[in-house]
């Protein structure tokens, strides 16, 4: 086939159903690449993804129904991100059918999917953008045919507009009308040709989300919200340190009186009460007395994980003779919690199991349970629900399997909720880490860049979406090969700085990890970005003027130039404030952040109720250049996301280890970035592209903002930063106990408000 993507011929097929139904075919490979120094030219994480995806593309489907409106089950977790919006669009742009009545919703746990039902890595929009076209394309075709036949026109000679078929006579027919009249009886190879960028309607044009009056309504339904039979709310009593197990429970029959409690049963993770209202399940949580066995990290704190990470670093060769400019950097635990808390509903008989839950690897989680509960795969549903944000959380099961295991050992449905001190204590974390870099550079020549991170291991065991990788991963000889690959395809050197080198090495179990928004990049690239900057006042030039001068490619040149043209970089500014610039691509993306950060006294001992002011990101100017934009507006959102993230990693959020366990149990203790850290003025540059593909998305801004704030800071301050959170050492907050694991719910929300 020849030709660009949008004008190639593709193969798909209508399938035999009572009404019409579509699916694309096999993709086309990637076009060969000429070999390159940078293997992320060649492949990276997220053309692994896409291509592990391509083999079951044919099973995923576009329906039209009888009442005009086409359905698309999304094989895909929709967090926020809003891509059920863009998948939409997809549909409506191919279809010639208004936005409003495209149908898109989550698809469960489909283990023949095998590799293509795994968010992350930004991958959605690129995995999906020509099968779902392709699919929609072949049900227009349909259509048309169907509607030649009752209107009495050729194919040729009719339109499909806003949902509706005419022809040239004045006759029309709408498309639900045509639903069973298109459908097949057998299934059949159908060619079509997507619609050409230039012809474009939808994708790429600024609409709001298909979901977004539901959400500030009230009427969006996320896990909790769903009536499933008799599942009452569910909690469980969580050890004092981390993976502590259940020695022995002293009070089971007294807890199992108290008001509204059902059920209390001891399961691996802990203590899970059943009661009537999730109030009486704190109530009772809070009664447990519980002796607990010691956790994995038992008497471990910020401290001794940072000298085991100081003893496993890689060796990073000898200095050179030429000078050198060098940098260790530490970066603490981060919290994955999202705003909606951890959750799921189970109802496990003795030979089913049915879960709903927010889940970003639903195969994975399908097996997992099957394995748990001892029942066949077949035995076992999972329904994929909407959720409240994710950080990577949601990469990972633990509450599903949780609730699994809860409602097995009750004998009754349940629903599940942890507690935000659960998730802050016992919840995956983002692992605590060192970056330690060297640049060599002689006159106006870097000569040489090498950094070597080290980590907390990671936890990788949702693999890629499926059983197979997900033991792999696992493996105590393989998890460093899947996190090292990881690595090394999710990272770009995106500067001509000589002979480059990267390396990950992981230390330390026991620690309950995950992949945080943008896994490695942030502390990566945060760490680059400084170096960056440190080599550019070594050799006497302006950190923009030498970003420009070094990057590798007019693309990203263009919006590091757009970043800091729209933000002014260089103007005058008052002692104690700065600008600082950061530039980070992955995924066939690239950005750039320009930040101004005071951190004048006045403002970084301004007060705030049970809080850690610090600096103020007073202004961002982000440019970014994705590829083809499918939803202009809702990567604007998304970067406006990704700044807060960058904000917040830079400045205020992390987790404080101390002796088994971390201090934090509330988001009133987790400071992610706050209002008062909000910069007043944030512009969002979406940079023009001529691209036929996007690219990824939805982690990208989190790198460059955070690396960006960081440079701003170090310029302020005359001191260059080397430990995030730069607040982490200044405990704001007096920690909540560990026995009770929860603590009482608070009762002064209003006067708090004001």
């Amino acid at each position: 086939m020849s030709g660009t993507l949008g004008r190639r011929r593709f193969l798909g097929y209508v399938l035999a159903a009572p009404t019409l139904v579509a699916v694309a075919g096999p993709g086309p490979t990637a076009a060969a690449q000429l070999p390159s120094p940078e293997i992320t030219e060649i492949l990276d994480l997220n053309d692994l993804m896409t291509v592990a995806a391509l083999p079951t593309a044919n099973l995923i489907a576009v329906e039209v129904n009888p009442d005009g409106t086409v359905s698309f089950a999304l094989p895909r977790a929709e967090v926020g991100q809003g891509i059920t919006t863009s998948t939409a669009m997809l549909i409506a742009e191919e279809m010639d059918v208004p936005l409003e009545r495209v149908r898109v919703t989550l698809a469960g746990a489909r283990p023949e999917l095998v590799f293509n039902q795994l968010t992350g890595g930004s991958n959605t929009t690129i995995a999906t953008y020509t099968p779902v076209r392709v699919a929609a394309a072949i049900a227009r075709r349909r259509l048309l045919d169907a509607a030649a036949s009752r209107l009495g026109s050729p194919p040729r000679e009719l339109t499909l507009t806003a949902g509706v078929v005419s022809d040239r006579r004045g006759g029309s027919v709408a498309i639900g009308a045509l639903a069973t009249a298109a459908a097949a009886t057998r299934t059949e190879p159908v060619s079509v040709r997507l619609r050409p960028r230039e012809q474009f309607t939808v994708i790429g044009t600024p609409r709001n989300r298909i979901d977004a009056l539901a959400a500030v309504t009230g009427r969006k339904k996320f896990a909790m919200d769903l009536d499933v039979g008799d599942a009452k709310p569910t909690m469980v009593c969580r050890p004092p340190t981390i993976n502590g197990a259940v020695g022995s429970v002293t009070n089971l029959a007294q807890v199992r009186a108290l008001p509204g409690v059902t059920d209390v049963a001891v399961i691996s993770t802990g203590v899970a009460v059943r009661a009537e209202t999730f109030g009486q399940c704190i109530d009772a949580v809070r009664a447990l007395r519980v002796s607990w066995k010691p956790g994995t990290v038992e008497g471990t704190s910020d401290d001794t994980v940072l000298r085991r990470l100081r003893a496993a670093e890689l060796p990073i060769g000898l200095p050179p003779p030429t000078p050198t400019v060098e940098g260790r950097f530490t970066f603490y635990f981060r919290s994955n919690s999202a705003l909606e808390p951890n959750c799921a509903i189970a109802d496990v008989r003795a030979d089913r199991a049915e879960v709903w839950s927010a889940l970003k690897s639903p195969i994975v989680a399908q097996q997992s349970i099957a394995a748990k509960l001892r029942l066949p795969l077949s035995r076992v549903t999972v329904h994929v629900t909407e959720g409240g944000g994710s950080f990577g959380r949601k990469l990972f099961f633990d509450a599903a399997l949780e609730a699994a295991e809860a409602s097995k050992a009750m004998g009754k449905p349940v629903k599940l909720m942890w507690h935000r001190a659960d998730d802050s204590r016992q919840g995956r974390t983002h692992p605590m880490c060192t970056s330690r870099v060297r640049a060599s550079y002689l006159g106006d020549t870097v000569l040489g860049y090498h950094q070597r991170h080290t980590s907390v291991t990671t936890d990788l065991g949702h693999g890629l979406g499926e059983i197979i990788t997900a033991t792999a991963a696992r493996l105590p000889v393989g998890d460093i090969g899947f996190a090292g690959t990881f690595f090394q395809l999710s990272q770009t050197m995106s500067y001509d700085f000589g002979v480059s080198t990267r390396l990950l090495s992981e230390t330390g179990r026991g620690f309950n990890t995950g992949s945080m928004r943008n896994v490695y990049s942030p502390d990566v690239t945060c760490a680059r970005e400084l170096i960056v900057d440190q080599l550019a006042a070594r050799m006497g030039k302006d950190p923009y003027e030498f970003r420009r001068d070094f990057l590798r490619d007019d693309r990203s040149r263009a919006v590091l130039e757009r970043a800091a043209e729209a933000g002014g970089w260089g103007r005058t500014m008052p002692e104690g404030t700065a600008q600082g610039i950061a530039f980070h691509a992955e995924y066939k993306a690239v950005s750039a952040a320009l930040v101004e950060i005071d951190c004048r006294p006045e403002t970084v001992g301004r007060p705030v109720r049970d809080g850690v002011a610090g600096p103020r990101v007073t202004r961002v100017v982000f440019a970014v250049d994705v590829g083809l934009a499918v939803n202009p507006r809702g990567l604007e959102a998304q970067m406006l996301g990704c700044i807060s993230d960058g904000i917040a990693l830079a400045l205020t959020s992390s987790l404080h280890l101390r002796d088994g366990h971390f201090l934090e149990a509330s988001w009133d203790n987790y400071f992610y970035t706050r209002q008062w850290n909000i910069p007043p003025e944030v512009r969002i540059i979406v940079v023009p592209s001529t691209s036929e593909e996007p690219g990824g998305a939805g982690e990208l801004g989190v790198a460059a903002s955070m690396a960006a704030v960081a440079c701003a800071y170090g310029r302020a301050t005359g001191t260059m930063p080397t430990s995030f959170p730069i607040n982490h050492q200044t405990l704001s907050f007096e920690p909540k106990p560990t026995v009770p694991p929860v603590p009482e719910s608070p009762v002064d929300g209003l006067d708090h408000a004001r």
